[in-house]
């Protein structure tokens, strides 16, 4: 066999090896669960041994987009704890696949995204927490200790501490 084609084997090989390694890593989301306050609700009541971290926040929100690598970090260092992340997206539905998944896809967020897609906020925002404005970002956190609700944006720390103090 010639040498030359054994090296072009050897080139491509290697190659082809490297771009299926380099989509692995990468996975793009294409959609996002959309849900009406009715089927939001179970999931910030769940009382099944976990602690839940609900972030409700926007795209166009500065201060939410700066407090999400907070919430990232956090589901990565407590996976093992039981402990779960969900980012409720307030984003305006003719904007999902224009501006919130290609954001999703750009910061490779990693917890659970889902849109609130209820029209009703004089309802769900009461709901949620009596004393909400409706201003973002707002956070809920809650496990069998206890439920914690904040109208403001985080630190790391603080989100840490605060997720502590239920677990």
């Amino acid at each position: 066999m010639n040498k030359k084609y054994i090296y072009a084997l050897f080139f491509f090989a290697i190659l082809f090896s490297c771009k299926k390694e380099e989509v692995k890593n990468l996975i793009e989301v294409t959609s996002v669960k959309s849900y009406t306050y009715k089927e939001l609700k179970p999931l910030l009541t769940k009382n099944d041994g976990k602690t839940y971290v609900v972030n409700f926040w926007a795209t166009w929100c500065a201060p939410c987009v700066k407090e999400l690598p907070y919430f990232e970090k956090l589901r990565e260092e407590y996976i093992d704890k039981d402990v779960e992340v969900i980012l409720v997206s307030l984003d305006f539905p003719k904007q999902i696949d224009k501006r919130l998944i290609p954001f999703i896809n750009k910061k490779q967020l990693k917890s659970n995204v889902i849109v609130l897609n209820d029209v009703n906020e004089d309802v769900w925002i009461k709901d949620i927490d009596s004393t909400w404005s409706g201003a973002l970002p707002a956070t809920l956190i809650y496990s069998k200790k206890g439920r914690k609700f904040f109208e403001q944006s985080f630190e790391y720390e603080e989100l840490e501490k605060e997720l502590q103090s239920l677990l």
